[in-house]
């Protein structure tokens, strides 16, 4: 007789829903992880009274109404609305591209000001069919939006030069001819107050975690205790590396306290410049609208993954994908285990959509 019937392999957002919803179906369910906390990429943790989100900014924001109660069983949702800013070379101009931008760009006051700019600059640059995503970016925003706030931020997160990437990687550029700041086009957005480790530790409520476990050594002996798998690390990593190993982006933090109480006066800034090498400023305590007397920030710099390092973003190429549906195959062929979330489905996942692919996983299987 096995111990389980699931043993989950990550005590991120992905596994601490199934969890959830197993426990719910009445099931006996592990989660185990290989760090030391769970809540995987949206741990915080509390630094001077401010939740620090240790690996990046995450804001929840969601259109799916049902995907939005259910994150609020487990958390108080503040009214944070995500309106990044803009650094290119000590000018400031605001995310996403509105009029505010266009205002300080060119001058222009009213919406149609602003789109016979932008449209005179797109056919004057404009590429019938852009060969990479330089030539794509030009063609949907001009080249004043695009040099000054695409281009260097773009290059920083891909690792490659505009001209080096595909240019199916910008589908489309947001662009708003109104005042609105805010970030995000849905419906619902927040922050859970107290921070996201609280949240996924009320939706394992109940469920036994064990913490600092890597599945991946310990292979047969975890097997054997459960009746299935839900494994949400590298799908590649899991299959030895067979085929090769997938690539990612992987990111590096620099986190400081410092004695102050408002350093940039927004949680965000963009550094959209090619020679600062990080890619944007965090201050943890806007999330929260925090009047603590220091302040913490973190500077985040995208990297070249290798094995070892924490993968964050997918290659989105075809080379990626076409590897990837090699291991995609192979993962069908494992019975009774489960591939779940961005590392083992290989996807860019937003929070929502986590949550939203991990309900849909648990009511496939749990019958």
């Amino acid at each position: 007789m096995k111990t389980y019937d699931y043993l989950i392999v990550g005590a991120g957002l992905f596994g601490a829903v199934f969890a959830q919803e197993a426990k719910k179906a009445g099931k006996k369910c592990l989660v185990i992880d290989k760090r030391s906390h769970i809540a995987g990429n949206i741990y915080t943790e509390e630094v001077e009274g401010i939740q620090v989100h240790q690996y990046g900014a995450h804001i929840f924001h969601t259109s799916n109404q049902e995907v939005w109660e259910y994150v609020g069983k487990f958390a108080e949702f503040n009214r944070y609305t995500n309106s990044p800013v803009a650094n290119y070379k000590g000018e400031i101009y605001n995310m996403p591209f509105n009029m505010n931008t266009f205002h300080k760009l060119w001058g222009v006051v009213t919406p149609q000001e602003a789109r016979e700019k932008i449209e005179s600059q797109k056919q004057q640059y404009a590429v019938e069919h852009p060969k990479n995503l330089e030539e794509q970016a030009i063609s949907l925003v001009g080249p004043d939006v695009y040099h000054k706030l695409v281009k260097g931020y773009t290059e920083k997160q891909w690792g490659r030069r505009a001209t080096e990437l595909p240019a199916f990687i910008i589908k489309r550029l947001p662009v708003r001819f109104t005042y609105d700041n805010n970030y995000f086009d849905d419906k619902f957005q927040g922050i859970p107050v107290g921070g996201y480790t609280k949240m996924v530790e009320n939706m394992l409520q109940g469920t036994e975690v064990r913490l600092n476990e890597d599945f991946l050594q310990k292979q047969q002996e975890y097997k054997a205790l459960a009746q299935n798998i839900v494994y949400t690390g590298m799908i590649d990593q899991y299959f030895g590396y067979c085929f090769g190993a997938l690539e990612y982006r992987s990111l590096k933090f620099e986190t400081q306290v410092l004695g102050e109480e408002n350093y940039q006066g927004n949680a965000v800034v963009n550094y959209t410049e090619y020679e600062v090498p990080y890619t944007r400023i965090i201050e943890h305590k806007h999330f929260e609208y925090g009047m603590q007397p220091k302040t913490v920030i973190t500077r985040e710099y995208p990297r070249t993954w290798e094995k070892g390092d924490e993968p964050y973003y997918p290659m989105n190429d075809q080379k990626n994908a076409a590897l990837y549906e090699k291991y995609q195959e192979l993962a069908k062929k494992e019975g009774n285990v489960i591939f779940g979330g961005r590392l083992g489905q290989y996807k860019y996942y937003d929070m929502d959509d986590t949550v939203e692919a991990a309900l849909q996983c648990a009511k496939e299987h749990l019958v």
